[in-house]
């Protein structure tokens, strides 16, 4: 078995974007996707899937993740309420996991704009239709209601709803896990220091 150590470096930025870019190039769905906790004031959590838009020390002072959803929808109602949450990105074909935890803002009304207009037309007009997370009747309800918003907008740019926006976590801890030989798994944690920097150390798997 080999013992050197998998996970190194210094910068946890530089090392999601390495094994990012490798689940590019193996993962046969959705590299993108990530799981995304929130949790209400008083720490009822939730969980699902979102896809990763942006990344990068280059998002705000510490650097950020970026997505975007409703802000009316559970989860949005959530990050404003509390703007703490995690990520766990999964690569089964690659067998590794990075666990990312952080506080949580919107994004510039200017980037989600920019976001929103780079989306596909049918892309747009869903979320226009959606009341994302509230009660629906049935399933035809909601193509009537997506039918009448594309007659509405046969022509023309489409102006992102308010409601539709972007956040961006900044992270205040990294964890990257890789598989081992006989679940003697590696696993580093970074967590960031109050200059800015970062310090990590092994943990027990």
């Amino acid at each position: 078995m080999d013992n050197a150590d998998a996970i190194t470096g210094s910068d946890p930025f530089a090392l999601f974007s390495a094994w990012y870019n490798d689940a590019r190039s193996s993962e046969p769905n959705d590299p993108d996707a990530v799981a995304l906790a929130t949790a209400t004031p008083d720490a009822a959590p939730s969980v699902r899937m979102v896809l990763l838009k942006d990344h990068g020390p280059h998002l705000g002072s510490r650097g950020g993740f970026v997505f975007y959803t409703n802000g009316q929808s559970r989860k949005g109602n959530e990050l404003h309420a509390n703007p703490q949450a995690a990520m766990l990105f999964h690569w089964k074909s690659l067998r590794r996991q990075i666990r990312i935890e952080g506080t949580v803002a919107e994004v510039d009304p200017a980037m989600a704009d920019a976001y929103f207009a780079s989306r596909s037309r049918d892309s747009q007009l869903g979320a226009i239709a959606s009341d994302q997370s509230r009660p629906l009747a049935s399933r035809g309800e909601f193509l009537a209601r997506i039918a009448r918003v594309t007659a509405a907008n046969l022509v023309g740019k489409i102006q992102r709803p308010a409601h539709w926006t972007g956040f961006c976590l900044t992270p205040s801890a990294f964890e990257f896990w890789m598989d081992r030989p006989f679940r003697l798994h590696e696993r580093r944690r970074f967590v960031a220091g109050a200059d800015g920097g970062w310090t990590s150390a092994l943990l027990y798997p």
